[in-house]
């Protein structure tokens, strides 16, 4: 629709916000000249129209009654890839914050509700050409912003392992579904750990590819230089497949190089991982006041096994993954409130495949008031909204100017290391935080966990989360990290541990999930 020009009382108004200086006479000499330039708008949206894309005729339905044991499905579909390939057969559960074309998607939000995306992200379209058949969009956090299962306005996420306790966040639904045996693959998105957290606390595997090997495209942003979608999965094996079908320049992401040569990740794990040698990172254990005895006892039986397994085992100090935390706090909460909040989820600035209805319509809800924002969004807001606002984004600028710094010091271990292991969340899976509860409470819970996950999201490092051995009855993920664009050694070795292990273990009460490793 046309741009309407501003009344007087809009254009005084505008012109009292940035303090231009403007009496009557000179708004009024003004008016014309501003009015004048929304023809370009018009026109715009004219040759926009005429090239935009149309959602194709897909048939959809709300979960019914009885078949959303787990809260995990936000909506039910059946669309069908290329009758072969290398996922023929295979049931795809995608990320409720990934578009799939004439199929509505909420990414966990009331302020997103009711969108329907025009086109397949590149990721959707790929599987689909893979053969793979998506049956559903997978419930996640509100705007994907909790590492926890309980702030999606469908309500809470529960554990397979147990229904009382979170699947982690904010890939909840994903890894809920994967874990009871629902799906055999489906789509995450990390920006501060939401592959890798909900595949430790229910589990299942999950891969974090370096930053810029998967396109985004198609995918709710939250921060540009954070942003990262990833395979989840029962076997190291599928996660391998996936990703190598998922990976690959689109020419519609500039989060991504120009040139990536592909790699065939299922011929690299099958290679192996004897002689490897894993660094244990000091840093990534016994968080003071957060770190359960229990999970990092796994952890390091789990490389007890990696060690019996023919991979050299040896302790190593990273004081900056501690520090690059902080770096990653700030990035994600002044870039979270410039893109999420007032760019609209896309901002501007960049080159790249943007959704124009997607900006329109969130953006419309958000402007209707962000009391519908989960708590944790909402503290996120005011954070960054009076850090921006009193200190201009300065420090934002000296938290990407850190980056560098932050990266180069696990590259330096990673030198001396092909990967570097530490717990995936230093927690158990927590009891879900009811509905009502206080904002200190939901808070807390959503964001506690990612203190290991969070700082290779702001650096870019690949990381996988495979199953350690359960606590009290609940999961645990070990968190193998590798050199940039070369997840295919992550992969390996957690291969090589889940071969070691002879295998993942299921949820109990649930029927032992019919899962063969792909490779």
């Amino acid at each position: 629709m046309p741009v309407t020009p501003p009344t007087p009382e809009e254009l005084a108004a505008l012109a009292e916000r940035d303090r231009l200086g403007l009496d009557p006479e000179g708004l009024a000499a003004f008016a014309p000249l501003v009015e004048g330039s929304f023809g370009a708008y018009d026109r715009v949206e004219e040759l926009w129209a005429a090239q935009a894309p149309t959602a194709p005729d897909r048939a959809w339905s709300w979960p019914a009654e009885g078949e959303n044991r787990w809260g995990a499905w936000y909506v039910r579909c059946r669309v069908e890839g290329a009758p072969d390939g290398p996922l023929a057969g295979r049931t795809v559960a995608v990320k409720d914050n990934t578009a799939v074309a004439g199929v509505p998607m909420a990414n966990g939000s009331r302020l997103v509700d009711g969108y329907v995306p025009q086109r397949d992200a590149t990721v959707v379209t790929r599987l689909l050409e893979a053969g793979a058949t998506v049956t559903g969009k997978a419930v996640c956090e509100d705007l994907c912003f909790s590492g926890a299962s309980h702030t999606s306005h469908t309500g809470p996420v529960r554990n397979p392992w147990d229904p009382t306790r979170t699947t982690g966040g904010s890939s909840s639904g994903s890894a809920a579904l994967l874990a009871a045996g629902e799906v055999d693959l489906a789509t995450g998105g990390d920006q501060g750990g939401s592959v890798r957290m909900p595949a430790a606390m229910s589990g299942i595997v999950g891969h974090k590819p370096t930053h810029g090997l998967v396109p985004y495209t198609g995918a709710f942003p939250i921060e540009a230089t954070i942003d990262h979608l990833g395979p989840m999965t029962r076997t190291v094996g599928d996660a391998a497949l996936a990703l190598g079908i998922m990976a690959g320049p689109d020419g519609l992401d500039p989060r991504q190089p120009d040139a990536l040569a592909p790699v065939d990740f299922l011929a690299q794990i099958a290679r192996g991982a004897e002689g490897l040698r894993v660094g244990v990172v000091t840093e990534g254990f016994g968080h003071e006041g957060l770190s359960v005895p229990g999970v990092d006892a796994s952890v390091r039986a789990a490389l007890d096994v990696l060690a019996g397994a023919g991979l050299s085992v040896e302790e190593v100090s990273v004081p900056w993954h501690r520090h690059a935390f902080d770096v990653w706090t700030v990035v994600a909460t002044d870039g979270v409130v410039a893109q999420m909040i007032e760019g609209n989820g896309y901002g501007m600035n960049w080159e790249g495949l943007y959704d124009p209805d997607l900006i329109a319509h969130y953006g419309g809800r958000r402007a209707e008031g962000g009391h519908l924002f989960s708590d944790t969004v909402k503290m996120v807001t005011m954070a960054g909204r009076h850090a921006l606002a009193r200190e201009h984004g300065r420090h934002y600028a000296m938290a990407r100017n850190l980056v560098p710094t932050a990266r180069a010091a696990y590259d330096a271990a990673l030198a001396e290391h092909d990967v570097l292991v530490m717990p995936t969340v230093p927690i158990l899976p927590t009891t879900l935080v009811a509905e009502g509860a206080p904002a200190a409470e939901s808070v807390t819970r959503a964001l506690e966990m990612i203190i290991n996950t969070a700082p290779t999201d702001v650096t870019g490092h690949p990381a996988t989360s495979v199953p350690a051995s359960p606590v009290d009855g609940l999961p645990v993920g070990m968190m193998i990290i590798g050199r940039r664009f070369d997840d295919a050694t992550c992969l390996r070795v957690a291969h090589a541990f889940e071969q070691a292990v002879g295998g993942f273990p299921s949820p109990p009460g649930l029927e032992a999930r019919a899962a063969v490793p792909a490779g």
